[in-house]
């Protein structure tokens, strides 16, 4: 199956490597949902908001407090009571500053859990999607949703879920005590407020639409980025160093042209806020100083509604501020939430039952098969496969092999025909059952961060030690594991780079071995072993296949001469059937292939 090209083409509303672009398609329906997963975090986030509330009425009753301090004892000249009302206002601030602090703590702590949370969910989800999914997306599109996305969210979640709370109260109560004081003046301040507002749904407008684009092309990029590092040794070979850096440089032109934009907007919002305030600090001094010639306002007052009106600035410039953010991190949640969202493998039917007994029947008839609508890779294809049959798929590139290979342990399902296990229907069979009766070699290995006893036992999780080191030694991988430092012991990491790629594959086979299937698929198992030690695994793999069925795919047909029956594949149909002496006599397509290898 190719990977590449499926994945180039993408899905619904997607951009190079699958990625999604644009701006978030629904920003409340997401942020709803990011808000229920905090829903869980009830409790603390009620404690959370009497610490703000009381945080918030400490900072506005410190600033109130200068009206007395001022009328009262500094014009006065009463010391005395101005350090007593000083010593107070310290303690007003102190409680203010405890209640910060704690509720910082708290907000980090359910920040964090509820990012778990979701990361938990979205690391589920992908371990119950289809093979297609995986086959249709960029692996370092779906990292970048696991790393930036989610770093986004949980930086917003920690940080300005309680700055947002806190500058709505901070906002509401410190216009409530300016009306208290001189409505007059507060009007002054409020002429002011659609000027702000305008001022930042024309920013906001804007930058909404590129926050959302920054995310995605971040996701091209990290795609970009880890295709290019699995490929080393290939751009190298070729020499295409250059032309890999090129396209590098357009995709990474494309982010910083896209993080310019949001970065532009989101920093306009701040300084166009503060500008906005200082000129309104400037009228409401102004207008002040007049009503106390004129209308009586006290001097104490006076101080402390200038004080409020900076205070009136700041909430609605945090506000603003945090909007970016925020945006940010919607953009992000909804690329997160559109994995959560993806369809699952489909849920067994109610006839599908378990299967443990399985002998290994194996029957495809008349299956018709397409990866996308209208184009056909499988074409009325039947086979039979009796209990310990061996059987052979042979044909070009691209002829059908490994696809019906991925459609017996149903990672995909077919478009007509039937396939059926033992007498039984695929479709009436557990998923779960199905899989655990067959073992599969690919011809890609993949080991994974552990030991190597680890890494074999994966095939069987329960197996003992004797049984892991029977199946390296039945598949001739026991003999170089022994020569390795730590022998089964010995630490495997970013893909078993420590080893060569016959070793892995060894260790693959092994892997399959210890899983004791009933039915062995082995696609070009032995592609990457050298001749030596591919007599080795072949005498392994004949007792390996003993009393189990065996679908093998290679590309050396000497190593498929004792298979029960050969079956060549060509764009998609069987072409021919027989066993290796039987298709020699014919002389047709086999016959070609086999003489080509050996001329």
């Amino acid at each position: 199956m190719a990977r590449g090209k499926n994945m180039v083409q993408g899905g619904r509303g997607t951009g190079k490597f699958g990625a999604p672009g644009g701006k978030p398609a629904d920003t409340r329906g997401t942020l709803l949902r990011v808000l229920s997963y905090l829903g869980q975090e009830r409790r603390q986030i009620y404690v959370v908001g009497v610490l703000v509330v009381v945080g918030i009425v400490c900072s506005l009753l410190g600033s109130y407090m200068l009206r007395p301090i001022i009328n009262n004892y500094i014009l006065p000249g009463d010391v005395s009571g101005l350090l007593k009302m000083l010593a107070l206002l310290g303690v007003v601030y102190l409680v203010g500053t405890l209640c910060t602090f704690i509720q910082s703590r708290l907000m980090n702590r359910i920040g964090q859990r509820t990012v778990t949370r979701l990361r938990i969910d979205l690391f589920t989800k992908m371990d119950r999607l289809p093979v297609r999914y995986f086959d249709t997306h960029e692996y370092g599109d779906l990292m970048s949703r696991y790393t930036n996305d989610m770093d986004m969210v949980s930086d917003t979640l920690t940080d300005s879920l309680a700055d947002i709370l806190s500058s709505v109260l901070t906002l509401a109560g410190t216009l409530v005590i300016m009306f208290y004081i001189s409505p007059l003046l507060t009007l002054t301040v409020l002429v002011m407020v659609p000027v702000m507002y305008f001022s930042a749904s024309f920013i906001v407008r804007r930058s909404r639409r590129y926050f959302g684009a920054q995310q995605s092309a971040l996701g091209n990029l990290n795609g970009y980025i880890e295709e290019m590092m699995s490929g080393q040794k290939v751009i190298k070979v070729f020499g295409h160093e250059k032309e890999v850096e090129a396209g590098f440089d357009g995709i990474n032109d494309d982010l910083n042209g896209k993080s310019e934009h949001a970065q532009f907007y989101s920093g306009m919002m701040m300084p166009l806020m503060q500008s906005v305030n200082t000129l309104n600090y400037v009228v409401v001094t102004i207008v002040g100083g007049l009503l106390a010639i004129s209308r009586g306002l006290d001097v104490g007052g006076l101080a402390s509604f200038l004080q409020y009106s900076r205070q009136f600035g700041r909430p609605i410039n945090d506000l603003a501020s945090l909007y970016n953010t925020i945006q940010a991190a919607i953009a992000g949640a909804e690329r997160i939430f559109q994995v959560i969202d993806e369809e699952p493998e489909p849920a067994d039917t109610h006839k599908a039952a378990r299967f443990d007994r399985v002998k290994g029947e194996v029957e495809m008839r008349d299956v018709n098969f397409e990866y996308d609508p209208g184009k056909l890779i499988l074409k009325g294809i039947s086979l039979h496969a009796g209990p310990g049959c061996k059987i052979a798929l042979v044909g070009e590139t691209g002829a059908g092999k490994t696809t019906i290979m991925n459609l017996l342990p149903r990672f995909y399902d077919i478009l007509s025909g039937e396939i059926e296990i033992d007498g039984r229907p695929l479709s009436e069979i557990e998923r779960a059952s199905l899989r655990r009766s067959m073992a599969i070699v690919l011809q890609e290995t993949h080991l994974f961060t552990g030991t190597v006893r680890d890494n074999i036992r994966f095939g069987r999780l329960e197996a003992t030690d004797e049984e892991v080191v029977g199946a390296a030694k039945l598949t001739a991988a026991h003999s170089f594991i022994r020569r390795l430092p730590k022998g089964y012991d010995t630490l495997l990491e970013n893909d078993g780079a420590n080893l060569s790629q016959g070793q892995r594959q060894l260790l693959n086979i092994a892997r399959a071995a210890v899983a004791n299937p009933s039915i062995l698929l082995l696609d070009e198992a032995t592609s990457n072993i050298d001749t030596r030690s591919e007599l080795l695994i072949q005498r392994g793999l004949d007792k390996l296949m003993e009393g189990r069925t065996s679908l093998i795919i290679a590309h050396r047909l000497s190593t498929i001469r004792n298979a029960h029956q050969i079956l060549v594949l060509e764009n998609g149909r069987i072409i021919e059937r027989g066993s290796h002496e039987q298709l020699l006599a014919a002389k047709g397509k086999y016959a070609a292939l086999y003489h080509q290898q050996f001329e």
